[in-house]
């Protein structure tokens, strides 16, 4: 398969990444990303569990870099054995983002008279 054929059908894939509903309880929120299963044979090996066959918990650096979108704050905290192709996340249920610095006004480059 040609590049460009790959990486078309490897964002056909992300384009079909599932996001369930989020769901909580006191401490956290939740939700589970269902990834095609062809998807996974595009994963890097790096990525999987040599002795379970699944994924080990992604950074959010890797999860994101597999094309998987969400805001800030989840983490990849469970696999489930059976469907590998589930991944669990959670963030605090009182999760606030970090401020993004403000941009200070830049001066004008027109000249007064």
């Amino acid at each position: 398969m040609a590049d460009s054929q790959l990486a078309n059908k490897i964002e056909e894939y992300i384009e079909k990444i599932h996001y369930s509903d989020r769901y909580s309880d006191d401490h956290y929120e939740y939700r589970h990303v269902i990834l095609p299963k062809p998807l996974l044979k595009f994963i890097p090996k790096e990525f999987f569990d040599e002795k379970e066959g699944t994924l080990r918990l992604l950074t959010e650096a890797e999860w994101r870099g597999i094309g998987i979108t969400q805001s800030l704050g989840w983490e990849h905290y469970e696999v489930h054995a059976p469907e590998p192709h589930v991944l669990l996340f959670r963030r605090s249920k009182n999760y606030v983002p970090p401020a993004q610095p403000q941009q200070a006004n830049k001066p004008s480059n027109t000249k007064r008279k």
